[in-house]
């Protein structure tokens, strides 16, 4: 990077010093040169320096060195400014050259993200001390009163990849704000540049890296989850986000066409996917429990209890469901819900097998029995609504 930044500024110089040079032989000299003349030969300099700039900038993926050149056609443009030389193509460039600017921290920050989520443990927040939990909360605005009184140690909802991407995205408006220094902007075009700015990093990158996440095939049911409950709390710190902003540009969110962050809409995709891969990850490990069936379809009696398979089945959807109940309800309620349905109408599919072809008395028995343990489950069980369609099934 020195070695370009070098490059850059040595080009610039010598623009600089050529034009000085002109400038003084107009007004030190007599009829040598005209203004016409020079004006003649800026234009034509300023449409090759432009064409020269515009092609080197979009071949640059290094933020920092996007932002040096920045500040170098700063200084250039109002240097030759000051000896009359006329500059707004060259600040119409910077505009280009933001958006550039724009895009390569939208790259860095999109490895970032991806880096954090890796190394998450999607658990919650374990807070020891006062001094921890006062830690965590002076990086994250997270206000719980019921979680407050609770003696230490105690936990948080979150997991600490929250905390991690609210300051990264903080990072980002800092960042962002830097290229708006000294383009002689107004307050309220400054903050509408880092509010779409902020927008592009909500909506395209930081939801592609969690929709990435979601997808992952180690992402079990736990951690989908914690990952709703991330986004739940993500969602909820976006009007800190524009209050940030606020801070920063001192224009009011109330202001006519200030434009809104939109964090709900992101994170509101994120969860639905996470629930939509619940929904989907619970089917296929019931499927998984299914196979293992083995009936004995011409057994002389049942065992006269429920079958293994089910009773592993049964264990593994209690295990599950406890930690559903850290879900909004309807959420948790619609992924039991589905998990009995999917179940009720795998069993309902064993016996409608066409390959099946005749069922002993003692096979119906043990059917049966495994159909009455599911409906057991459902009124002695404490967690939500389940197996509550196996009475369909009961024989």
């Amino acid at each position: 990077m020195q070695t370009e930044y070098l490059s850059y500024r040595r080009y610039f110089n010598q623009i600089v010093g050529f034009f000085v040079v002109e400038d003084h032989i107009l007004h030190a000299t007599r009829g040598l040169v005209t203004r016409a003349f020079t004006d003649e030969l800026w234009n034509m300099a300023l449409s090759k320096i432009i064409a020269v700039l515009r092609t080197h900038s979009s071949y640059c993926d290094d933020p920092d060195l996007v932002l040096e050149l920045k500040n170098l056609i700063v200084i250039f443009a109002d240097t030759l400014q000051g000896y009359g030389f006329p500059v707004n193509r060259l600040f119409d460039l910077l505009f280009e050259v933001r958006d550039q600017y724009n895009e390569t921290l939208l790259k860095k920050w999109a490895l970032v993200f991806r880096w954090i989520f890796e190394l998450d443990n999607y658990s919650p927040i374990p807070v020891e001390t006062e001094e921890e939990y006062k830690l965590v909360v002076s990086r994250f605005p997270f206000h719980d009163a019921e979680i407050e009184k609770q003696d230490f140690p105690k936990k948080l909802p979150m997991s600490q990849s929250v905390p991690q991407i609210y300051t990264q995205v903080k990072e980002f408006i800092y960042a962002s704000l830097k290229f708006s220094e000294s383009l002689h902007r107004s307050s309220t075009e400054i903050d509408d540049m880092l509010r779409k700015s902020t927008n592009l990093l909500l909506t395209r990158t930081l939801s592609s890296c969690l929709q990435n996440l979601i997808k992952k095939p180690h992402i079990g049911l736990t951690e989908l989850v914690q990952i709703i409950i991330n986004t739940t709390h993500l969602e909820q710190a976006c009007r800190y986000l524009e209050e940030f902003i606020t801070n920063i540009t001192n224009v009011s969110p109330e202001t006519v066409h200030t434009t809104r962050l939109y964090g709900l809409s992101t994170f509101k995709d994120a969860r639905h996917a996470a629930e939509g891969e619940i929904y989907t990850k619970l089917n296929q490990k019931i499927d998984e429990f299914i196979q293992l069936a083995d009936y004995e379809w011409g057994m002389a009696e049942s065992d006269g209890r429920a079958s293994g398979y089910l009773m592993d089945l049964i264990n593994f959807l209690r295990s599950t469901f406890q930690v559903f109940t850290h879900l909004p309800g309807k959420v948790a309620q619609t992924a039991c819900m589905s998990a009995c349905k999917h179940l009720s109408t795998s069993l309902m599919q064993m016996l409608l097998d066409t390959e099946l072809k005749q069922i002993s008395m003692g096979a119906i028995q043990q059917f049966n029995l495994d159909v009455i343990q599911c409906e057991c489950e459902y009124f002695q069980s404490s967690f939500l609504v389940f197996f509550f369609s196996f009475s369909m099934l009961n024989l």
